[in-house]
């Protein structure tokens, strides 16, 4: 009866995010380099500017259950793509340096979070964009750390940005330095943030080198780069629960300070609950993950889960960039652009010198 009373007043902003989900999706499949969340969040930022307050005020209910809610729906639904043993077999080869440029960006981003004073959300998830997978990785990462709908969508427009270069430049400056076919197929795996834009490096290489066949390879690797997701997600999360029992034990024993009482009695500021902390949706996704590796899951089931996690991603993205202020993400842009940059050329430097050092290019 509850989650009725409550759909009644969400119902209106459920709908408004799928309208413009549908849309967003069907220009992600026609121009794939760019991908439907990133058209999804920029329709949501420009409805936000038209969108009367008083509706947008109505809306607002459907569009938060939507951006938190729908888009841990999707991550769980994420983890029926990926069968662990088969990506693990396959990719074994890939390992030290996808494990190389992870560590790269993430210790990239760490420091310039530091020297150039970037908020820390804002960081882990263009760190993790980075490294890991583009937007579905901001997609999983986003819940754990609590990140705001501003915070995501900053990211996702960095990614965004570094995806289409990626995309244009990487095949002409392969060929320029030489790559062979694997080699390509482990730089684009590796040094492409986002799937999409992978598969377009990896089919324009393809055209210029007939017969190469790195569409394939370079879609295993970055596959294999996607399982990160779940120890990543993870670690931040225990890391987000010590964070909160740490403030609860403060908060503990500043009120049992303040009353004269002994710490232990202090119940209710210093109360700690893991249910409220804890994000357990990641829990399923690892779930869904072995049940499509223990019952080895065959593509003509997994493929339409896939896909439907695709656009609910799309759709919560939507709700985002509805909650975005443009104007504040253009105007504080520049110093996360400058670590995203940052990152990705750091990651294609070490992609490029660990296939070096193990004798592949």
């Amino acid at each position: 009866m509850e989650f009725i009373r409550d759909f009644g007043k969400m119902w209106r902003g459920v709908l408004f995010a799928l309208a413009i989900a549908v849309p967003a999706w069907l220009l992600g499949k026609q121009f794939e380099v760019i991908g439907g969340p990133v058209f999804a969040i920029l329709i949501g930022m420009v409805l936000a500017l038209v969108v009367p307050a008083a509706a947008g005020e109505s809306l607002q209910a459907g569009v938060k259950f939507t951006s938190k809610k729908v888009l841990q729906w999707a991550v769980i639904l994420l983890g029926f793509g990926l069968n662990l043993a088969q990506i693990a077999r396959v990719g074994l080869t890939s390992l030290p340096i996808i494990v190389s440029t992870i560590v790269t960006s993430l210790v990239v981003s760490f420091v310039l979070c530091r020297a150039l004073n970037i908020p820390g959300k804002i960081s882990t998830l263009i760190g993790v964009g980075s490294s890991i997978c583009g937007g579905s990785a901001i997609a999983a990462t986003a819940p754990v750390i609590d990140a705001d709908d501003e915070e995501i969508a900053q990211a996702i427009s960095v990614i965004f940005l570094f995806n289409v270069i990626a995309a244009l430049v990487f095949p002409a400056f392969g060929g320029a330095l030489g790559l062979t076919n694997e080699g390509f197929g482990l730089f684009a795996g590796t040094a492409v943030n986002d799937t999409s834009s992978v598969t377009a490096a990896a089919a324009a290489w393809d055209g210029m080198h007939p017969g190469a066949n790195t569409l394939d390879s370079a879609t295993i690797v970055k596959l294999t780069r996607t399982l990160a997701i779940i120890p990543i997600t993870l670690a931040l999360a225990f890391w987000q629960v010590r964070q909160a029992k740490r403030g609860a034990a403060g908060e503990g024993v500043a009120e049992a300070s303040n009353e004269g009482a002994p710490a232990g009695e202090s119940a209710s500021a210093g109360t700690f609950e893991l249910k409220r902390i804890f994000p357990f949706f990641i829990i399923f996704f690892v779930l869904a993950s072995v049940i499509t590796t223990v019952f080895a899951l065959p593509a003509t089931m997994t493929a339409p889960v896939k896909e439907l996690s695709k656009f609910l991603i799309i759709m919560a993205m939507a709700a985002i960039g509805f909650n975005t202020n443009i104007v504040k993400l253009v105007r504080t842009g520049g110093k996360p652009i400058l670590m995203g940059l940052a990152c990705w050329v750091a990651i294609a430097l070490v992609s490029l010198g660990m296939q070096h050092l193990l004798g592949i290019w």
